[in-house]
């Protein structure tokens, strides 16, 4: 069984964006070492509107990452930036990630509103347009990292050899 979780957030002045765009960074490096994480997407739709899917273990693997790190301290944030919030989640047995036509169907359906500061017409209830789907980011889970071997040098959890350091902030131990 996969829990998926879908997120829908639309920034009500361009001014949070860049605030906004950092923290969705922060919070897009902590997902993919999660305990738990299986497999993400993010959307950037229009109008300052921004999707999340991401599937996992449990609801406990979620609400772990949820909770913990930067995700948390940008929840609080999202009340003031938002003026559109909402939030589905759902088991399945398939282990892929839905299409994002089923998300936004599921989220209109069984999603609920997240509570904001200035809600916009569209918010409760959830009268927004479909998102657009052309294009998306994947968020693929990463191993973690092992202790160092020495220091200053650490070594990728996996057993395949890279030339690159593949987004780990790391360069590649040398072997």
């Amino acid at each position: 069984m996969t829990f998926v979780s879908i997120t829908r957030l639309r920034i009500r002045s361009a001014r949070f964006l860049p605030a906004f765009l950092i923290d969705t960074w922060l919070s897009a490096r902590q997902v993919k070492r999660a305990k738990g994480y299986r497999d993400g997407r993010m959307l950037a739709d229009r109008r300052r509107t921004y999707w999340t899917m991401t599937a996992w273990d449990d609801a406990a693997s979620m609400r772990a990452y949820m909770t913990a790190g930067p995700h948390r301290r940008t929840m609080p944030k999202l009340m003031r930036w938002c003026d559109q919030a909402s939030v589905v989640h759902w088991v399945q047995h398939e282990t892929a990630l839905p299409p994002w036509d089923e998300a936004d169907r599921r989220m209109r359906r069984e999603g609920r509103v997240s509570k904001i500061h200035h809600p916009a017409i569209g918010h409760d209830p959830m009268t927004f347009d479909a998102p657009r789907t052309t294009s998306g980011l994947r968020l693929t889970p990463r191993p973690p990292l092992v202790a160092p071997a020495q220091a200053g040098t650490y070594k990728r959890n996996r057993s395949d050899s890279d030339a690159d350091d593949s987004g780990y902030g790391f360069p590649p131990s040398r072997e």
